[in-house]
C-alpha cells in the first residue's frame, strides 16, 4: 500500500492496465503461426480461397502449394519445396489424394502438426488406392473416372457435381470440372515410405456425405492414427469450400495444441 499510495493517481489506471495485458499475454496459448495448404486430385490451390482468407486475417502466414499431379514424387517435392520457405514450425494440411501426400512429405522438420481434410491417411508400405478398397466410395463404384491415352485420370464433367461438390451450386461446380487439374492414374498406387502421423499429432475432418472417399475410410484413418477427429454432417467431398469456417477452425486448433 505504502508504493501505491507515491504512484501518481493519473499513472495508476494506465499501469494497471498494462499489467493485466502483460497477464493475458502470458495466459494466452501460443500457436503455431505458419500454415501450408495442399490440395487433391483434380482440383488446385483455388480452391482453398476462402480458408485462406480466414487464416490471414487471424494473423496467420499461410502458403499454397501447386502441385503438377504428373507424378507422387513430384508432388512431395512441390510440398517440401515450400516447406522449405517457411520461417519456423508449420501446420501441414491437405484436402483428398493431398493427404498422402503430406503423409509422406510431413517428415520436414518444420512439420509439427498434420490436418487432414477429407483425406486420405496411407501408413508406411500402403496405397491410396488399396486403402480405398477398404471403405469403396460411390465415385469407386461410378464409371465417373475417365483416363486419357497416356495415363492422365479426370472426372467426367458431367458427373462431376455428382460425386466431387454436390454441396456447392451447380455454376462452381461447372467451373471447377472444366478446370480440373489432371492426375496420373499411378499416383493414387504410389506406395508410401513413411508415415509422418506416426511421429506428429494429426487432426482428420470428416466430410460426413462424401462421395469421392468415403467417410467410413476416413474416419477409420483418424481411428488408427489417433487423430483428433471432428464431422461436418452433409458435406461432400468439397468439404473445404462448402466448410471453410470449419476447416479454419480445427486448422486453428491444431496451430495451438502442437509444440512449436
Amino acid at each position: 500500500m505504502r508504493v501505491l499510495r507515491i504512484i501518481p493517481q493519473f499513472l495508476f489506471v494506465p499501469l494497471l492496465l498494462l499489467a493485466c495485458a502483460a497477464l493475458s499475454a502470458q495466459n494466452e496459448p501460443s500457436r503455431v503461426k505458419n500454415i501450408v495448404l495442399v490440395h487433391g486430385a483434380w482440383a488446385d490451390a483455388s480452391g482453398w480461397k476462402s480458408v485462406f482468407d480466414i487464416l490471414t486475417k487471424d494473423g496467420y502466414n499461410v502458403t499454397m502449394v501447386q502441385e503438377p499431379e504428373t507424378t507422387f514424387k513430384d508432388d512431395v517435392a512441390a510440398t517440401k519445396r515450400i516447406l522449405d520457405l517457411q520461417d519456423g514450425p508449420t501446420i501441414l494440411v491437405a484436402h483428398s489424394y493431398g493427404g498422402a501426400v503430406i503423409t509422406e512429405a510431413g517428415i520436414h522438420p518444420s512439420v509439427v502438426g498434420l490436418v487432414y481434410i477429407a483425406a486420405h491417411m496411407p501408413d508406411a508400405g500402403e496405397t491410396e488406392s488399396a486403402d480405398g478398397k477398404r471403405f469403396p466410395s460411390d465415385l469407386a463404384k461410378s464409371d465417373a473416372i475417365k483416363k486419357t491415352p497416356d495415363g492422365f485420370t479426370y472426372i467426367d464433367p458431367a458427373q462431376f457435381h455428382e460425386y466431387f461438390a454436390a454441396d456447392l451450386p451447380a455454376e462452381q461446380a461447372a467451373f471447377m470440372a472444366r478446370s480440373q487439374v489432371f492426375n496420373l492414374g499411378d499416383n493414387f498406387s504410389a506406395p508410401i515410405t513413411v508415415a509422418a502421423w506416426r511421429t506428429k499429432p494429426s487432426w482428420m475432418l470428416v466430410a460426413g456425405s462424401d462421395r469421392t472417399i468415403n467417410p467410413d475410410l476416413e474416419r477409420w484413418y483418424a481411428t488408427r492414427a489417433g487423430s483428433h477427429k471432428v464431422e461436418a454432417p452433409g458435406a461432400s467431398h468439397c468439404v473445404y469450400i462448402s466448410h471453410a469456417k470449419e476447416a479454419a477452425a480445427l486448422i486453428e486448433e491444431a496451430s495451438t495444441h502442437t509444440k512449436n
